[in-house]
C-alpha cells in the first residue's frame, strides 16, 4: 500500500528562492520569492542569508495555512560540494552541510538549498535530501583531459535539469533513461550540453567558469593566449578577471544585457548587431551539439533542448536548421527543478531508488 507524502521543496536563487508544496509527485503550490538586492546586500555571504530566507519560506508557508510539522520530507537544490560520482538523491549529512558552509568547493545560492531543508527537517525529526546538485561527476576518464596535465576537465553543469528531462523524454517514448543514449542541452544564464550514456553523463562542458558554448552571461570557451595577456595586463584582479568570465561575458558582454527577449526584441528592430551575437549563440550551441554527436559515434538515440531559452522560436530554428537534417531535436521549454526535486525525493521515499550517501 503506498503511503502519501507532503513534500517542501526549496530552490534558492541568486535573489530569489522558489518553494513548493508537491502532495506526492503533484504540485499543490508553487511560488518564487522575490529578495531585493539592497536586502541582501547586509550579509557578508550567501551563507548568512539562510536565516533570512528560512524565515521568508515560513512566511510562505503560514501564508497557505501549513504548519512544518505537516510536512514529511524536505527537498533542497544541490549546491557546490565535491565532485559525485552518481547522479540521483543525496539524504543530507553533517559531511554535506560542512562543506556547503565552507565553501571549500565554491560559494553560489544553491548552497543553501541543503542547508534550509536540513534545518526544517531536524525539527521533526524528517529527511531532508538534495537531488542531482551541479556536482554530478559520471565522466569518463577520457573526459576529463584537457590537454595540459596541471588542469583536469571538471563536470559542473545542470544536472538537476538535464537529468529530469532525459528521464521525461525516456518515459514519452516508453523506454528506460538507463538504456538510451542522449544529448541533452539546457539553455539558460549559463549553458550546458551533455553526452548521457546508459544513464550517465559521461561528458558534458563546465557550464559555470569552463568550457563550451558561450552564453547569455559566460564566455564558454575562449582563446587561451589572450586571456593569459588580459590576467597580466595590470587592468584586473583575479576576481575582476572571473566577473568578465562569468556575469559579464557572453551576450553580456557584446550587447550589455542577459535576457534573450531584449535581444530578440532587438533583433526585431533590426539590429544587425544583436542578431550576429544571438546567432552566433546558437552557433556554438550547435558546434558542441555536433562534436558529443561524433563522440559517441552517431550512436545517440535523442537530442534533447531545455531551460529558459527553449522557449524562443528564434533560437530553436537556428538549431532545428543545423541539427534537424541529421536527427529531430525535441524540445522541452523552461526548467522543471522543483518538479525533479519532489520527484527524486518520492523516488527515495517510495524505495524505487536507495538514497546516495554524501
Amino acid at each position: 500500500m503506498q503511503m502519501d507524502y507532503l513534500i517542501l521543496a526549496i530552490n534558492p536563487g541568486s535573489t530569489s528562492t522558489k518553494v513548493a508544496v508537491y502532495y506526492n509527485s503533484k504540485l499543490v503550490k508553487e511560488q518564487t520569492l522575490r529578495h531585493d538586492v539592497e536586502e541582501l546586500k547586509v550579509f557578508k555571504s550567501i551563507i548568512d542569508q539562510a536565516d533570512f530566507r528560512r524565515n521568508v519560506i515560513i512566511d510562505f508557508i503560514k501564508e497557505h495555512d501549513y504548519e512544518l510539522k505537516d510536512f514529511d520530507v524536505f527537498v533542497g537544490r544541490g549546491g557546490m560540494m565535491k565532485p559525485l560520482k552518481n547522479g540521483g538523491t543525496y539524504l543530507v549529512n553533517k559531511e554535506m552541510l560542512r562543506d556547503l558552509r565552507s565553501g571549500e568547493y565554491g560559494y553560489h545560492a544553491s548552497n543553501l538549498g541543503a542547508i534550509l531543508a536540513d534545518g526544517f527537517a531536524k525539527e521533526f525529526n524528517r529527511p531532508a535530501y538534495i537531488v542531482n546538485p551541479v556536482c554530478i561527476d559520471e565522466f569518463e576518464d577520457i573526459s576529463r583531459i584537457s590537454g595540459q596535465k596541471l588542469i583536469e576537465r571538471r563536470s559542473v553543469f545542470h544536472a538537476l535539469n538535464q537529468k529530469a528531462i532525459a528521464m521525461q523524454f525516456a518515459k514519452d517514448i516508453k523506454k528506460e533513461y538507463k538504456d538510451l543514449n542522449l544529448i541533452v542541452t539546457h539553455l539558460g544564464g549559463g549553458i550546458s550540453v551533455g553526452l548521457h550514456k546508459k544513464g550517465r553523463v559521461i561528458d558534458c562542458n563546465n557550464a559555470l567558469g569552463g568550457d563550451g558554448p558561450f552564453s547569455p552571461e559566460r564566455t564558454g570557451t575562449i582563446p587561451t593566449y589572450p586571456l593569459v595577456d588580459l590576467c597580466f595586463s595590470g587592468e584586473y584582479t583575479k576576481e575582476e578577471v572571473k566577473k568578465l568570465l562569468v556575469g559579464q561575458g557572453g551576450l553580456v558582454s557584446y550587447l550589455g544585457t542577459n535576457d534573450a527577449r531584449v535581444v530578440e526584441e532587438r533583433i526585431n528592430a533590426g539590429d544587425q548587431e544583436a542578431k550576429l551575437h544571438y546567432d552566433a549563440m546558437a552557433y556554438n550551441v550547435v558546434k558542441e551539439i555536433g562534436s558529443l554527436y561524433f563522440a559517441a559515434k552517431g550512436e545517440i538515440d535523442g537530442i534533447l533542448i531545455t531551460g529558459g531559452i527553449a522557449y524562443s522560436d528564434y533560437f530553436i530554428k537556428y538549431l532545428k536548421d543545423h541539427i534537424n537534417p541529421i536527427m529531430p531535436i525535441k524540445v522541452y521549454p523552461g526548467e522543471d527543478e522543483m518538479r525533479s526535486l519532489a520527484e527524486g525525493a518520492m523516488r527515495v521515499m517510495l524505495k524505487q531508488e536507495k538514497s546516495q550517501v554524501y
